[in-house]
């Protein structure tokens, strides 16, 4: 199974939607195999958005990434990125489609609520960044079988 990355980013944990968003992707079926709050600072964020250090809100991004601890995680689950990606809904909140977290919570293009891989490359490279191999849990859900055909897993 594929294995992507979400950061629930302060805006999520200010506004106490972490258990709203967190049910959403289990509700979906996604396991998670990695969970963990922490704080961010400067030299991580500057590594993990490496290609919004030239922006011009990127500043503002460093300050509200900072604001308070978020929470990392690695979900795991068929096409889970692309899932993830469709759940989320697009960056803009103010342009997410209802039904979309971005789309229900959200009103702000930078205060919007979550990151998510873009891809399963990056996916790796983003869990390998904020998590230890040994904070990476591979087990099966029981209710497995009654999400998935047999051929799919």
């Amino acid at each position: 199974m594929e294995q992507t990355f979400i950061i629930l980013k302060p805006s999520t944990i200010s506004r106490g939607l972490v258990g709203d968003v967190l049910t959403r992707f289990q509700r979906k079926g996604l396991i998670i195999s990695g969970i963990k709050m922490m704080t961010l600072n400067e030299a991580i964020l500057r590594e993990h958005y490496a290609h919004l250090t030239d922006r011009p809100f990127f500043p503002s991004l460093v300050k509200s990434m900072m604001r308070t601890p978020v929470i990392v995680m690695a979900l795991k689950g068929v096409d889970a990125v692309a899932v993830v990606r469709s759940m989320v809904g697009a960056t803009n909140c103010r342009k997410a489609a209802p039904g979309t977290i971005r789309g229900d919570f959200g009103m702000s293009g930078q205060e919007n609520i979550v990151h998510a891989s873009d891809s399963p490359e990056n996916a790796a490279i983003e869990i390998a960044r904020f998590f230890k191999p040994e904070e990476i849990f591979d087990y099966d859900i029981i209710t497995g079988p009654a999400l998935y055909a047999p051929d799919e897993v």
